[in-house]
């Protein structure tokens, strides 16, 4: 098991625990043996992960939304957590165009309301804002961006994501320089993995194309992103909060993203899906391109995961080839109505395996895993 016993009985508080990647934190947290609360609105679709994996019976969430300072402020006094991992936000850029003046308040108002109840609950220890690789002002440029580089994200979504960073910057300064809260954020690169149902994201296309028993539609085929399978980061963002709980030095700015070999287009990550989908001997599917002269989004974007290997010694563990195995596993046993939860569990225990027999051969005396 990772961590040791760190985890074990710690007080831990996701905000956006029912959202894909809040499902499976909230997942690893109760396998670590932590006392996991969530503070997060209702699943915003049918179905999702956090109902169907069985992680809304396995922790306690206040359902609530992060611009409701009083309510959530009393959910932080009533469960007095140690750490705080905030994740809930607006999450999609072509949404942000849409509603951008919902994404604005959610993303940059909602992050001051959890600063402000971290400011006023003693009890926190750590605190990581989730943010994303969207962040950077973008360049298109070959090579990866440095957690020094200019915040200027274009849309409406990557905007509020760096006025998040900004407000977070401010308390850190402002109220946490001397007090017992270690503060950080974490950029991460695009996420994949089995369970992400939401609106205008490449997985989630693939699977409801194979639901659906259409084509794929494909709108930026020669996008290039830096995709990881969702244990990627979330353990990243577990090492992030225990090494500052510990050492509050340690608390600073992070992007977590995969080896350069994992930054690919967005053609050939269908296609790659496409073909082992279609080697199980499954309902065939293709994609195709479609390019729809939708609102901007970014051609090329790559993150410099430099500090965090250097600092707390972490590295990516699966390649895109593997979490595209773990991604097709999981659609498979999805479609046949089989034990979801279990299957996440068996790819978190396979992922923990992995991760430990790679850390010991690179580096002996990494003690995290």
């Amino acid at each position: 098991m990772a961590f040791g016993d760190f985890y074990r009985g710690k007080k831990v508080m996701v905000t956006g625990n029912t959202g894909f990647k809040g499902s499976w934190l909230c997942k690893i947290l109760n396998m670590l043996g932590a006392d996991v609360h969530g503070y997060a609105l209702e699943p915003q679709m049918t179905p999702n992960l956090y109902n169907i994996s069985g992680v809304a019976r396995e922790i306690n969430t206040c359902t609530g939304d992060i611009r409701e300072l009083d309510k959530l402020c009393a959910a932080f006094m009533n469960f007095k957590p140690e750490i705080v991992i905030h994740m809930a936000a607006q999450p999609i850029v072509r949404e942000s165009y849409l509603a951008p003046v919902y994404t604005y308040d959610v993303n940059i108002m909602g992050t001051v309301n959890v600063l402000e109840c971290v400011r006023n609950c003693d009890s926190v220890r750590s605190f990581l804002n989730v943010t994303t690789d969207k962040v950077y002002l973008n360049k298109e440029w070959q090579w990866g961006y440095r957690e020094n580089e200019e915040l200027k994200g274009y849309d409406p979504y990557s905007n509020s994501k760096s006025c998040s960073e900004l407000v977070t910057y401010s308390y850190k300064k402002s109220f946490f320089k001397d007090s017992g809260a270690a503060v950080s954020t974490a950029r991460a690169g695009n996420v994949i993995g089995g369970g992400d149902f939401a609106k205008d994201r490449i997985i989630p296309d693939c699977v409801r194309a194979i639901e659906g028993e259409h084509d794929i539609i494909v709108r930026n085929p020669d996008s290039i992103r830096p995709y990881q399978h969702v244990l990627e980061p979330l353990f990243a963002y577990l090492l992030i909060t225990e090494a500052q709980y510990k050492d509050p030095n340690l608390a600073d700015v992070y992007n977590v993203g995969p080896n350069e070999a994992d930054c690919w287009t967005t053609r050939d990550i269908v296609e790659l899906f496409c073909n082992k989908w279609n080697a199980c001997g499954k309902h065939k599917i293709k994609w195709e391109s479609k390019q729809e002269g939708g609102p901007h989004e970014n051609n090329i974007l790559k993150l410099d995961c430099t500090k965090i290997r250097n600092i707390l010694g972490w590295q990516p563990v699966w390649d895109v080839n593997a979490a595209l195995d773990k991604i097709v596993e999981w659609t498979d046993i999805y479609l046949r109505g089989y034990n979801i939860g279990r299957c996440m569990e068996s790819q978190i225990e396979k992922y923990i395996g992995d991760s430990y027999e790679r850390y010991s051969k690179k580096n002996s005396n990494i003690c995290h895993i």
